[in-house]
């Protein structure tokens, strides 16, 4: 009897552990223009997740990001922007405002998501998943400034992050795009 009763309680927290971990594609996000954005949209395609802003020291990273996207994007390579207000309140504009100063300065054609909190207790879910060890499986990552990016693989893994200060065009992010 007790080895039945110990088997159903493994077998229930199991259950329970299995169905609190969440993939990347269960994810789903608002566009910049305010529309519903399933990520399980994106399955079979590298997924570069930056969180942007358009008045930080590193904004003109936007210009490689582009050149990035347009080089490997988009039929097996996206990249996604999310703009947040976290550090320095360097992205304190709008949706409409910050779209429209990526198109303009930067010409940017890679999908951007609403604005996002990127860390704190109003941490948007996926951010949570992408900065917990509980939820990527793989890491803590913390994110410690705008532009830090994160590698997702074709098939929704969590793979690597990049500091922010890395440039799009880093040897760790084309390999991991090329592999």
């Amino acid at each position: 009897m007790k080895k039945v009763i110990f088997l159903i309680t493994v077998l229930v927290m199991s259950i329970t552990v299995f169905s609190q971990n969440k993939s990347f594609y269960d994810f789903k996000v608002k566009t910049i223009e305010g529309k519903d954005f399933d990520l399980s949209s994106l399955k079979g395609k590298k997924v570069l997740i930056v969180n942007v802003a358009s008045k930080c020291g590193l904004t003109p990273q936007y210009k490689q990001l582009q050149e990035l996207y347009e080089k490997y994007g988009p039929e097996k390579f996206v990249i996604i922007g999310f703009p947040a207000n976290n550090f320095g309140s360097q992205e304190p504009g709008s949706n409409e405002e910050i779209k429209e100063f990526c198109s303009l300065n930067y010409g940017v054609t890679f999908p951007m998501m609403a604005k996002v909190s990127v860390k704190g207790e109003d941490i948007d879910p996926l951010y949570a998943w992408l900065t917990e060890k509980s939820g990527n499986g793989k890491q803590d990552a913390g994110v410690t400034w705008n532009f830090q990016k994160f590698m997702i693989d074709e098939n929704g893994n969590w793979i690597a992050f990049a500091e922010p200060k890395v440039n799009p065009f880093d040897k760790s992010i084309i390999s991991w795009i090329e592999k």
